[in-house]
């Protein structure tokens, strides 16, 4: 007795809408890998297809080619940014969750670094980043920062603290004796940053 075969079933619209959901964050996942190292120029969209499993035609119906693609981690990078810092959190804790993210997810350091070394920034940048120092002047408005301080040159001293585990890693581990890929280095490092931050709200 031969057995009747069930003709495949369509996919649902819901279905449909998952399964590009899934797509497309793949491609992202991919895009971060191949941009963090390569950087923008050096990134190639056949291999951004290949990580993904995905077709390179996807890349552009989904995102409209190289450069959209890298707006959008650019601004998913913005997205993540807002949620390190809620409305509320202390300036210790926000550091702190940075410091976090550069050491569990380096790629999104090295896009940074990458996107710093080239010199390149589209029009939400300049705002984007205007936006974190505004952050800071709310800050000294409500007493945590000392208001002689510069929040511009305060926004860069932070960013640069942030970063500088992954960014000077040999010199980190050099200066400390710890490993910066350790947790025993990122929980030190953080605890001596908010001992430091802790400073920021007492004149000189």
């Amino acid at each position: 007795m031969v057995e009747e075969r069930k003709p495949r079933r369509s996919p649902a619209g819901g279905e449909r809408v998952r399964d590009a959901e899934r797509t497309r964050e793949r491609i992202l996942e991919a895009a971060l890998v191949e941009f963090g190292e390569h950087g923008f120029a050096g990134a190639r969209i056949g291999a951004i297809a290949r990580r993904a499993g995905a077709n390179q035609q996807l890349i552009s119906y989904y995102f409209d080619g190289k450069a959209g693609l890298y707006r959008a981690l650019i601004e998913r990078w913005r997205e993540m940014s807002a949620e390190l810092n809620p409305p509320g959190a202390p300036i210790g804790d926000v550091v702190a969750a940075f410091v976090r993210v550069g050491a569990e997810q380096r790629h999104w350091v090295r896009l940074l670094i990458w996107q710093a070394l080239s010199g390149e920034r589209d029009e939400g940048d300049r705002e984007f980043r205007q936006a974190m120092v505004g952050d800071l002047r709310r800050r000294q408005r409500e007493g945590e920062i000392d208001p002689g301080l510069d929040p511009g040159f305060l926004q860069l001293a932070l960013f640069g603290a942030a970063l500088a585990p992954m960014v000077l890693a040999q010199f980190a581990e050099d200066f400390t004796g710890l490993s910066p890929e350790s947790p025993e280095f990122r929980e030190a490092y953080i605890e001596q940053l908010r001992r430091l931050l802790a400073h920021l709200g007492k004149p000189a």
